[in-house]
């Protein structure tokens, strides 16, 4: 826990989400009283000098009670209009509760587009570090009523850890209704233990992460390991606890706390390898070998046609693509400095003989190290 105190001491830039669970009743609504027990954390936070970014849940379950519905809605549309009139619910909750603790909010609805395009995610950087610059707590939720892309695949544990990138936050708090990863599902097996502490998210971990799906929440554990991964390469520290503890926040500040606490890559990268590994689209991938893999990971070395056995989609020359191993896990993304239909025709081949089979020369590398970013293992 010493590196986890030492986070503490110099992190001052913290990013909470909560989930829907912790929010809104699918027959009452809003909980208002969870929403006090929240407002006063976070002001707590904020007054301790930390600067707090929030990520909320909560719209489409608000939503389900306004409308008196007796389930969660399953079409695009149903779902847009039900995220429509829970959203200023919802805000209008987050608003009376923070004026009470005298905090102002701000509200953020964000796209997928405003991570994957480049000068959109800029500009929202540049919101962000002014209203916290002024003291305000910005509150984050996906625009669902036009992300009909998001609303299908998307979910807050992931758009936390996006938002923690963007902002170049040190911690990220996911506030939950489970206490954290544990060595099995604890409502199947009563001698499942709690995971204390993650060094380092191997295949193991992501086996324990199954689907817990509610009524009113889109997501899981595996959703939260997604999210980990996302933060721990880019040297954020992540924690999985039980949001219905109205003292959780306040724990995570001593260090005495319970839950699940991923420790962050010793070394951050920076501002573009992040943008390029953890919020760009890939507009495809390529398998590699094993031989390939181990000299990506283990020597951190630039990725060459002779390693490359499969390429999926198409792509240009200087798009992002993923990199998997022959078991389909993701282990890379990087800048291509190749196209799809040149890189099937050099694969497997070593790099003396590309310039002759493309008719061009080229750098030889297909991606190179420097613009190589490693998904979850150093």
């Amino acid at each position: 826990m010493q590196r986890y105190k030492s986070i503490l001491h110099s992190g001052n830039r913290i990013v909470v989400k909560i989930g829907t669970n912790l929010l809104a009743d699918k027959e009452k609504g809003i909980n208002p009283e969870r929403m006090n027990e929240i407002a006063k954390s976070v002001s707590s936070l904020h007054r301790l000098g930390k600067q707090v970014v929030l990520v909320s849940s909560g719209a489409i379950g608000a939503g389900v009670a306004a409308l008196k519905l007796r389930v969660r809605p399953k079409t695009i549309p149903e779902k847009q209009a039900t995220a429509a009139i829970g959203q200023p619910l919802l805000m209008e909750a987050y608003e009376n509760a923070f004026r009470a603790q005298k905090c102002t909010v701000a509200q953020i609805l964000l796209t997928k587009d405003d991570f994957t395009n480049r000068a959109r995610y800029v500009n929202a950087k540049n919101t962000f570090l002014t209203l916290l610059e002024k003291g305000v707590v910005p509150i984050i939720n996906e625009n669902d009523t036009v992300a009909v892309e998001e609303i299908k695949l998307g979910d807050n544990d992931n758009l936390s850890a996006l938002v923690a990138n963007l902002v170049e936050a040190d911690l990220l708090i996911i506030l939950s209704d489970i206490d954290g990863l544990f060595s099995d599902d604890p409502a199947k097996n009563q001698h499942a233990e709690l995971i204390p502490i993650v060094e380092k998210i191997t295949p193991e971990i992501e086996t324990l992460a199954k689907s817990s799906k509610t009524e009113l929440s889109t997501g899981g554990m595996i959703t939260k390991i997604q999210a980990a991964k996302r933060c721990v390469s880019a040297g954020i520290a992540m924690i999985i606890t039980n949001g219905k503890n109205p003292k959780a926040l306040p724990e995570i500040l001593t260090g005495d706390f319970k839950g699940t606490l991923f420790l962050p890559a010793q070394k951050r990268l920076n501002v573009r390898k992040k943008w390029i590994g953890f919020v760009s689209h890939s507009n495809g991938h390529i398998v590699v070998d094993d031989g390939a893999k181990s000299a990506l990971l283990k020597r951190q070395k630039s990725l060459l046609p002779s390693g490359i056995l499969e390429v999926h989609g198409e792509f240009k020359a200087h798009d992002t693509i993923s990199v998997r191993d022959t078991k389909g896990m993701e282990i890379a993304k990087g800048v291509t400095g190749f196209s799809s239909a040149d890189i099937v025709k050099i694969k497997g081949k070593k790099t003396g003989d590309i310039e002759k089979i493309l008719n061009s020369k080229s750098c030889g590398e297909v991606i190179h190290r420097d613009n190589l970013v490693l998904i979850g293992e150093e």
